[in-house]
């Protein structure tokens, strides 16, 4: 087969993965019930006059399946931490007991349940528009390519479209382990 092909084929694939790889970090940010550390990774700090992280100026931590501590590795950093989760605006309400920031994860309603479920399928569909442009723009490059015979440009659409198909379905699947995770009560 040609390079240029083999080379387009090979970063369709590299990119197609990277959005799999995309979708499954906004998985994780997508509150299912039980407490995570990465619920709070959108949580900037004022520390000492500079945006910081949550995860740079304390230890995040889950001690059960409903709770977060947050122990800051400077105590005056309580405050400014305590404010911070207030400002991101998650829905949780932080206790500072003067060691540690303690936020009690709520159980989830019905509701919300659903609300999450939708948020998930929406972020699943994004990742499909990914692979989707990553298969046009890997199509277009092989259109384009003047060295290639007929056949060559055919058989290779024909494989963009299979890894289009394959990346489709992990795209599904993995929406489905979410969403199962997101409805179990």
């Amino acid at each position: 087969m040609n390079e240029e092909i083999t080379f387009i084929l090979d970063s369709t694939k590299e990119s197609m993965n990277g959005t799999i790889d995309h979708l499954v970090k906004a998985f994780a940010k997508i509150r299912a019930g039980k407490a995570s550390p990465i619920m709070l990774s959108s949580v900037m700090v004022d520390y000492y006059g500079s945006q910081t992280p949550l995860g740079q100026v304390a230890n995040v931590t889950t001690p059960d399946a409903r709770t977060i501590t947050v122990q800051p590795w400077e105590k005056n950093m309580l405050q400014p931490i305590e404010k911070a989760i207030m400002i991101a605006n998650l829905g949780f309400n932080p206790m500072n007991n003067g060691d540690f920031v303690i936020i009690s994860v709520p159980p989830l309603t019905e509701e919300r349940r659903r609300d999450l479920a939708k948020q998930a399928k929406s972020e699943a569909e994004d990742a499909k528009v990914g692979i989707r442009n990553a298969r046009q723009e890997a199509n277009k490059d092989i259109r384009a390519l003047d060295d290639a015979s007929e056949d060559l440009k055919k058989n290779a659409e024909a494989d963009i479209q299979e890894l289009t198909n394959k990346f489709s379905k992990k795209i599904e699947e993995v929406l489905a382990v979410k969403e199962a995770e997101i409805m179990k009560v």
